[in-house]
């Protein structure tokens, strides 16, 4: 926890600790409806500070982590029940057919680029057996065919002709190791481990003014699903939902156009934690955004909205539960997701975790009383 002196609060920082642990989410294999491997961990991290903290932790139906820390018992007056969620899936592939000689053909389980996929190594399985996704070489195509987008049709995953223990049905996922490169992060599932390690660390320091409830969600790179469901078996009083999303600021977008701005997802690497004004799925509670970035802007702590856009975190399930849900999202920026490795800065990372802290160290009990 670090110091801060304009305010005396104690925020948590992100040291060797919190990288080992972001390591090891990222390393580990786990596609949409196959999160075992991640929930693991999480468990293995929390059982113990949760049951110190008297709270409670379960894994629900859906195979959701869904945690409850209570306020304190010395918080005097009423306290808000606050549901954070970061989703455990990441994007992959599932095998369908089993064209013997170890090739199967796949079906995509979430948003991924075909085009990207070809020669790209793979894991597959729970035994994390490696292959490799196999198109017919440029020497063998037409050329016609050599400007044309490569359909999921003709690929194929490669896992040798001696590799057994693979079924129908087994998830697969890119083979990208996790790796420091200076103050960056490059990872196979940046989306959403970087969630997922906030939220754990957001337990283990959970503020006594509030009955923090995580849910560690599944499934929300097909739908939200998971989050539907632990947001209503939670019924909180406002919920904020942890993600990465897109930075798009790569120079030469612009196609040399003057005066050209970029006006969509408008996030970049090393301006802090995005707070969301709205996506697809979401328009983001205007109170909650308010003390966002009131608390922010009183600790200098960096920020940047994440425009309106496309797009969507499971605030977008979350939202329309019960009587309804005053949401916001906030993200830690990074390039190239949904790909074989993303990138994103430590520095982000760190600062959207304290902002997170700080926020609900000062959440008043009162935010959703007040009118919109």
């Amino acid at each position: 926890m670090k110091d801060h002196t304009r305010t005396g609060l104690d925020l948590p920082q992100v040291g060797e600790e919190q990288l080992i642990l972001l390591e090891r989410l990222c390393n580990a294999c786990a596609v949409s409806g196959d999160e075992g491997e991640v929930r693991a961990i999480v468990l293995d991290e929390l059982q113990e500070p949760v049951r110190h903290k008297g709270g409670s932790i379960k894994i629900d139906a859906m195979g959701n982590v869904l945690v409850v820390c209570p306020a304190s018992q010395s918080q005097v007056g009423p306290y808000l029940k606050v549901m954070l969620a970061a989703h455990m899936d990441e994007v992959g592939f599932m095998l369908i057919s089993d064209e013997e000689k170890g090739i199967f053909r796949f079906d995509i389980v979430g948003g991924i680029d075909q085009r990207a996929l070809v020669g790209k190594s793979i894991l597959v399985g729970r035994e994390h057996i490696p292959g490799v996704i196999g198109a017919n070489p440029i020497h063998l195509t037409k050329p016609n065919e050599t400007s044309q987008s490569i359909s999921l049709d003709n690929l194929r995953i490669d896992l040798g002709a001696e590799n057994k223990g693979v079924k129908i049905g087994d998830r697969a996922t890119f083979a990208t190791r996790f790796t420091r490169l200076g103050p960056s992060l490059r990872a196979k599932a940046l989306d959403n481990r970087l969630g997922v390690a906030t939220l754990i660390e957001l337990v283990k320091h959970s503020p006594n003014n509030i009955e923090l409830q995580a849910a560690f969600t599944v499934q929300e790179e097909v739908g939200l699903r998971g989050a539907r469901v632990a947001a209503y078996t939670f019924d909180p009083h406002l919920a904020i939902a942890i993600d990465s999303t897109p930075a798009y600021d790569l120079p030469h977008w612009d196609d040399g156009e003057p005066g050209w701005e970029n006006a969509v997802y408008n996030t970049r690497l090393g301006a802090g934690p995005a707070i969301y004004l709205s996506d697809s799925s979401t328009i983001s509670d205007p109170r909650l955004i308010h003390h966002m970035v009131q608390t922010a802007e009183t600790l200098g702590i960096p920020y940047q909205f994440r425009q309106p856009g496309g797009g969507g975190t499971d605030a977008g399930s979350i939202h329309k539960q019960r009587a309804g849900i005053p949401s916001l999202s906030v993200s830690v920026p990074g390039r190239y997701p949904h790909t074989a490795a993303s990138l994103a800065r430590i520095s982000d990372w760190e600062h959207t975790l304290a902002l997170l802290y700080a926020a609900l160290v000062k959440l008043p009990s009162d935010i959703i009383s007040v009118d919109r």
